[in-house]
């Protein structure tokens, strides 16, 4: 029942704001449903980027609020100068049933200018402010990049919102044994230890997640997306047999590791790491909120 309520509010929202404001927004918290994919409805603190909700270059980086199939799926917070998303932002409620969908690569139109809210199915369309098939296009650039989610399919909940993690906006250039290596095992491993460990009081599977790249300073595909130097995950959940809130982080150099997993580190030691990176005024990086353990 609360499903259908949902659904029909979410209806209901789209019809009565104004395209631009119901994918591409100024705020994540123009679109009450999109604010709920962020813990306690806190975006991270990103210096010089994110600051206290409020995104520092609006013309650079655009928050988008996830549309697909009339539900909000996510959130993204999107470089149109690199071309990568800053972060992913989702709700981890239990892994999806359906197997990986064979969907084709979306885009999202306002980007680029285009009055529609809806993710659409892209070709090899040349867009001026994101990533597109284009870009992926060269046979050579296979061998060494591939496309890599910062939200994973796998750990989309339902079928429609696997297929909304097919997104351009959604993906950035890794490494291709380290994208189906290190960092696929360590999504696996994850999912399993949210599935267990992340119980709200409801008795129901329920966690907040972050991944995120950091971009390179000149290092791109095709002379236009930009290839990170590394990505950075972290989750935050209420434990319901300890009875207070647990987090876990991981990150790791976008390139093939020996290692067969990506190994967990602490919600403050992945703060750290990023203050060397992510710098600029309105420090320092926070991922969650201050109750989530460092």
């Amino acid at each position: 029942m609360m499903g259908v309520l949902n659904h029909l509010s979410t209806l209901l929202l789209l019809s009565l704001l104004p395209p631009a404001l119901s994918h591409v927004v100024k705020k994540f918290s123009d679109v009450p449903q999109c604010q709920n994919f962020f813990l306690e409805g806190t975006t991270p603190n990103i210096p010089g980027i994110l600051v206290d909700g409020t995104v520092q270059n609006q013309n650079r980086y655009k928050p988008i609020c996830q549309l697909y199939n009339t539900m909000y799926r996510f959130a993204t917070l999107y470089d149109t100068s690199n071309r990568i998303p800053v972060f992913s932002a989702y709700t981890f409620t239990g892994p999806s049933t359906d197997r990986r969908p064979d969907d084709p690569w979306k885009i999202e139109p306002q980007l680029d200018g285009v009055n529609n809210p809806v993710m659409q199915n892209i070709g090899g369309v040349h867009y001026q402010h994101q990533a597109g098939n284009y870009d992926y296009g060269n046979p050579l650039d296979y061998h060494y990049v591939n496309r890599g989610h910062l939200f994973p399919n796998s750990h989309a909940h339902d079928l429609d919102t696997q297929e909304s993690t097919f997104t351009l906006t959604n993906i950035v250039p890794q490494d291709v044994k380290f994208n189906g290596g290190s960092w696929s095992d360590m999504e696996r491993n994850v999912r399993e230890k949210l599935k267990t460990d992340c119980i709200n009081n409801n008795g129901k599977i329920e966690a907040y997640v972050v991944t995120g790249a950091v971009p390179s300073k000149s290092n791109t595909l095709n002379n236009r997306v930009n290839i990170p130097d590394l990505m950075w995950t972290a989750y935050c959940c209420y434990n319901r047999k300890m009875k207070k809130p647990i987090a876990e982080a991981h990150w790791q150099w976008n390139k093939e590791i020996k290692k067969n997993t990506v190994n967990p580190v602490t919600l403050g030691k992945l703060e750290e790491m990023l203050n060397k990176y992510l710098k600029g005024k309105g420090g320092p990086v926070k991922v969650f909120p201050k109750d989530c353990p460092r």
